[in-house]
């Protein structure tokens, strides 16, 4: 995701969104109601990256001591939202970045709303 060689990873079930400026109509057609443009409490953009998901626990049942156990691949409860997806989500929920000069937001999948998604686009 740079020319540098750095690559920005998402960790968790989180996402990266391309922040979209502010309007009442979004790039894919949705109107979002004068208060919340106001407030700023709902914002849009597209998914650039996602986590891997919400890390499930080992629930093996095993009877050796646990700080003998071998390390196990962790597993993940997979992300709803998609590279492409466009997002509507809480504002407040959002953290904002910049890398590489580009301004973006990671944001926590339970602060997403909606997903509008291209069903053209394969998974």
């Amino acid at each position: 995701m740079s020319d540098k060689g750095k690559r920005l990873i998402v960790v968790g079930d989180r996402v990266l969104v391309k922040i979209e400026e502010g309007e009442d109509r979004t790039k894919v057609g949705l109107y979002l109601p004068p208060t919340a443009i106001d407030s700023q409490a709902v914002q849009g953009g597209t998914i650039i990256a996602t986590g891997p998901g919400l890390p499930m626990p080992d629930l093996a049942d095993n009877n050796e001591e646990p700080w003998r156990v071998a390390m196990r691949e962790t597993r993940f409860v997979p992300m709803q939202a998609r590279t492409g997806d466009y997002a509507l989500f809480f504002r407040k929920a959002a953290v904002e970045i910049t890398f590489d000069g580009e301004r973006y937001l990671v944001v926590p999948q339970t602060a997403i709303l909606a997903l509008v998604r291209d069903p053209h686009v394969e998974d």
